[in-house]
C-alpha cells in the first residue's frame, strides 16, 4: 500500500479509528413508511421476530449467503442492491453475507420489523436515508469494515471498486474516469483513509479538478489519479 503523504483531517475532524466502530454511528429515529391499520398490528413482537429470523437461520443459528439469496428474494431487493447496505448498517452487521440473530433483533426492533411485509413498507425509507448527507457518510464509512476481509486491515482493489460503484457510481461523475484509473494502477488494495479521502474528493473536488490543491495532502493516491486524468485528458 502507498505512504499517505501527509496525515489529513477531514472537515468535521472525527478520529478516524474511534469513528471507523460501527456502534460510533448513530442512527436515525425509524419512521415508518406507511401506518398500519388494526392496532394489535402495530405493536412490534419480539417472539415474531425471533421466528422470522429462525426461518432462515435454521440450526446455524446465523442468516448465512445462501439463506440470504432467499431473504433477499422475500423482500424483493437484490442481495447487491444499496438498500441492503443500508439494512445492513441499521444491524450493525459485522460481516458481508452474514446477519447473526443479535445483529438481527438488533436492528429489526429499531426499525419494528418483525415479519417480511413490515421490511417491505420500509425500503422506501431506507432507500431516502441515502440522500441525507451525513448518514450517507456513516453508511460509506462502515462499508469499509463491512465488506473488507477481518484478517485484513485494508479492502482488496476488486471489493474496493465493487463498493465504490455501489456507493458513487451514480453520483459522482468522475467516478467511471476513477474507475479505470484503479483498473490501470498498481494499487492492490485501499486502506481506510484512502477509503474515507476518496468520498472527500468526490465532494469537494471540480468534475474538472480545477480546485485540487497537490499541496492540500491528500493521499498519493489521489495525487496519481489526478495526474493520470490530467495526462489522459491531454492526449
Amino acid at each position: 500500500m502507498p505512504v499517505v503523504k501527509k496525515k489529513r483531517k477531514l472537515p468535521d475532524a472525527e478520529d478516524h479509528g474511534r469513528k471507523s466502530k460501527i456502534t460510533s454511528f448513530t442512527r436515525p429515529q425509524i419512521r415508518g413508511a406507511r401506518p398500519v391499520a388494526a392496532a394489535a398490528e402495530k405493536l412490534f413482537s419480539n417472539k415474531k421476530c425471533l421466528a422470522w429470523f429462525h426461518g432462515y437461520a435454521g440450526a446455524d443459528k446465523v442468516v448465512g449467503p445462501e439463506a440470504m439469496e432467499k431473504f433477499c428474494e422475500d423482500i424483493g431487493v437484490e442481495p447487491e442492491n444499496i438498500i441492503m447496505l443500508v439494512l445492513a448498517w441499521h444491524l450493525e452487521a459485522a460481516s458481508m453475507g452474514f446477519f447473526t440473530k443479535e445483529e438481527w433483533l438488533r436492528g429489526m426492533t429499531l426499525l419494528e420489523c418483525d415479519c417480511t411485509e413490515r421490511l417491505q413498507s420500509k425500503l422506501d425509507y431506507l432507500r431516502s436515508e441515502l440522500n441525507d448527507s451525513a448518514l450517507f457518510k456513516n453508511i460509506y464509512r462502515y462499508a469499509f469494515d463491512f465488506a473488507r476481509d477481518k484478517d485484513q486491515r485494508s479492502l482488496d482493489m476488486d471489493t474496493a471498486k465493487s463498493m465504490l460503484a455501489l456507493l458513487l457510481g451514480r453520483t459522482w461523475p468522475l467516478f467511471p474516469v476513477f474507475h479505470q484509473f484503479l483498473e490501470q494502477s498498481k494499487y492492490k488494495g485501499m486502506n481506510k483513509d484512502q477509503w474515507y479521502n476518496v468520498l472527500e474528493f468526490s465532494r469537494t473536488i471540480n468534475a474538472d479538478l480545477s480546485n485540487y490543491d497537490e499541496d492540500g495532502a491528500w493521499p498519493v493516491l489521489l495525487d496519481e489519479f489526478v495526474e493520470w486524468q490530467k495526462a489522459w485528458s491531454a492526449s
